[in-house]
């Protein structure tokens, strides 16, 4: 089978009276080989799909939820609030714990609908920030965590010491305003030779497509109200996935994370040649088959 294949779904949710999330599905009709169900969460300059269901030509399985789905997982993505198709209208940031209420609304959406166990998720970046705290509030609801470019103190990060600079700007406005040269910026502050241009170009264009601006939360927080997670109240199997010149997150801040973790399943894979955004790199299939390796894992038989 091919991309071609994969069917796409769109869906909505009511997180409450007046806030509606969309949701998007991508599965192949072999509903019977189903190895899980996961949900992707995006991180804090772009929507979902331009994220995880990226079209490049010439460029096979620029989406992720393609390249899962033909695996034999159900994939699911949603816009957190004030992100693409979801409602924008509230005088809020969005922030990180906004966003967990986001996947907890999803998420129920999914079990209902697919009558699926917990779920496998994987967030980048503040969505990475989003996901570790949705696992920590609902350990029942995730089976694996997966947090890639993931920040927890921000010690020795700098991209956040250029950031803070900002800050006052940023918490003078509910949302800042984004173009072309702006997601260029994001592959060119690392290292710009782990992408190609016409990936940037693509993916910028997917994002401009929903949003000419998006929401100040998760900066301000990654600015200013670090840590927000908890590493010894994540009780589920959690990957760290860092990547080789990403400058969100020190090792040594990670390392730390990474050592508070209680649950006995867990690993951190450094991933050569990445930067920030893994899935737009030169290197995306390499990071596909890192996260599926861990998504599909067998338990162990003994736990002691």
């Amino acid at each position: 089978m091919n991309e071609k294949n994969v069917k796409g779904i769109e869906h909505w949710v009511n997180k409450n009276e007046d806030v509606k999330l969309f949701l998007w599905e991508k599965y192949v009709d072999d509903t019977k080989n189903k190895k899980g169900t996961v949900l992707f969460v995006h991180g804090s300059s772009m929507a979902s799909q331009p994220t995880f269901d990226l079209h490049v030509e010439d460029r096979p399985f620029s989406s992720a939820m393609n390249w899962f789905s033909l695996k034999g997982y159900n994939t699911w993505c949603v816009d957190m609030e004030g992100y693409g198709k979801s409602s924008k209208h509230r005088d809020i940031f969005c922030d990180i714990s906004n966003g967990a209420d986001d996947l907890s609304a999803a998420s129920e959406y999914i079990f209902k609908q697919r009558d699926c166990g917990p779920l496998l998720v994987y967030g980048i970046s503040s969505g990475a920030l989003r996901a570790a705290l949705f696992a920590e509030r609902y350990p029942e609801k995730v089976a694996r965590l997966a947090l890639d470019a993931f920040v927890w103190t921000g010690e020795g990060s700098p991209t956040l010491e250029q950031r803070r600079k900002k800050l006052p700007e940023f918490l003078s406005s509910k949302r800042r305003p984004i173009d072309e040269n702006f997601v260029f910026s994001i592959f060119e502050r690392d290292h710009p030779d782990t992408v190609e241009k016409k990936v940037v170009l693509a993916f910028a264009r997917a994002i401009m497509s929903l949003d000419n601006s998006m929401p100040n939360g998760t900066y301000i927080d990654m600015c200013s109200k670090l840590p927000l997670v908890n590493p010894e109240a994540i009780k589920v199997p959690t990957m760290l996935m860092r990547g080789q010149y990403d400058g969100i997150a020190s090792f040594e801040d990670l390392i730390k994370f990474f050592v508070k973790l209680p649950h006995a399943n867990k690993q951190f894979t450094v991933m050569e040649g990445i930067s920030h955004a893994s899935f737009q790199q030169k290197n995306y299939l390499m990071v596909y088959e890192i996260l599926e390796h861990f998504f599909s894992k067998k338990e162990a038989a003994f736990k002691g």
